[in-house]
């Protein structure tokens, strides 16, 4: 979903910042429960290494609830049995630091 249509939304649900790998982030957007990854007018994924040029981007999307989601690889490398899902979020506030 392009940001200028997520904007438009009277509210949405929750706006998850995706911590990837070595402070990448790309951002999904939960909208009338389903979760869509958000894009620019160009249609590239949202994506940076600074966790606050994203919030300033998504400064007029109108939502109480930020989260960063991230997955670890720790069972998997300590030869642990892989769980099927060991995905943390953790809340996010927007102080507004941009």
């Amino acid at each position: 979903m392009k940001l200028s249509k997520l904007e438009k939304f009277f509210e949405v649900e929750k706006v998850v910042f995706h911590s990837l790998d070595l402070a990448l982030y790309n951002v999904s957007a939960i909208v009338e429960g389903e979760e869509h990854m958000i894009t620019d007018e160009k249609g590239e994924r949202l994506k940076s290494h600074n966790l606050l040029s994203l919030q300033k981007k998504l400064q007029h999307v109108r939502t109480n609830n930020q989260v960063i989601r991230q997955s670890s690889a720790y069972d998997e490398m300590i030869g642990g049995p892989v769980k099927t899902n060991n995905e943390m979020e953790v809340p996010l506030g927007d102080n507004k630091l941009y």
